[in-house]
This record gives structure tokens, sequence and C-alpha cells, in this order.
């Protein structure tokens, strides 16, 4: 008996190490590319960079753009991917957001009212299996009617 409880514990910690491995480390500098990129009715940005620090379960991303619909904008935000919510400020609104595994996309959950209105924001984030390439899908649902946007970003 002693011996399968200890065979199970073994099992258990090596399930949990391939467990983590199985997530890409989405770290790095990325640069939108525009040409891959699809912004649906939201005319793109002039330019759209992306900073990921990556240290699971911790994930800071900065996001710094210009000439966007918005105008200027810069945002930094830190999940932990096991759901927390966490809430910061993007254009003057306050977002609540939370961040997820779903196999090897981190998925990203976020509400914020604008103007009255509500929006419901997800983001799906890949890697390319060479690591140069990461792609954020974005669904938008508002009352007005759902956005979805491709972003594509290539390593720097």
């Amino acid at each position: 008996m002693k011996l399968l409880s200890k065979a199970l514990l073994m099992i258990a910690a090596l399930a949990s190490i391939a467990l983590a491995a199985d997530k890409p480390n989405l770290s790095g500098d990325w640069k939108l590319n525009a040409a891959k990129s699809n912004f649906g009715p939201i005319p793109a940005p002039a330019t759209y960079n992306r900073k990921v620090t990556h240290a699971e379960p911790s994930i800071t991303i900065e996001d710094t753009q210009t000439g966007s619909a918005l105008g200027d904008q810069h945002d930094t935000r830190t999940y932990t991917t096991d759901g927390t919510e966490i809430t910061y400020q993007a254009n003057g609104a306050d977002v609540k957001s939370g961040a997820t595994w779903d196999g090897d996309a981190l998925q990203i959950s976020s509400k914020v009212s604008i103007q009255g209105m509500d929006l419901v924001v997800k983001d799906k984030i890949t890697l390319a299996d060479d690591g140069k390439t990461m792609t954020d899908a974005v669904h938008i649902a508002s009352p007005q009617g759902d956005i979805d946007l491709t972003l594509v970003f290539d390593k720097q």
C-alpha cells in the first residue's frame, strides 16, 4: 500500500509538470502585423506594440498604440492565470478582467461600461508553433451587435 501511495504521488507530480509545460511562454516584444490582422469595422491603429512578461502563473501585458480611433493609448495589466479578477483603467473606464488557460490558449474575459453601454470582450491569445507569431482573436459583444477582430503580432 505504501508503494502504491508513492507511485500515485509520483504520477500526480509528473502530470502537474506536464500540464505546466503545455502552456506556451508568451514573453517578448511584439509588433502588430497590420497586413495579417483584421480590424473589421474599426480603423487599424498607426502602430501597435505589445510587451508580454510571462512567468506562470503571472502574465503582464503592456499595450502601446498610436493613431487609433480613440487616440494614442497605453495600458499595462497583470493577470494571474487562475482567473482572479483584476480591475484596470482603459480610456477612462474601469475594466474588470480575468485570465485562464484553455489548453494552450490564454483566454482573457473583460467587462467594461462605456458611456452607459456594457461591453464584454473575450480575447483568445495563441502562439504559433515556431514562437514567432502571436494571434489575439478578440470578440466584442455589445448591445449594438458583436464584432470580431484578429490581431496578429510578430516577435521582435
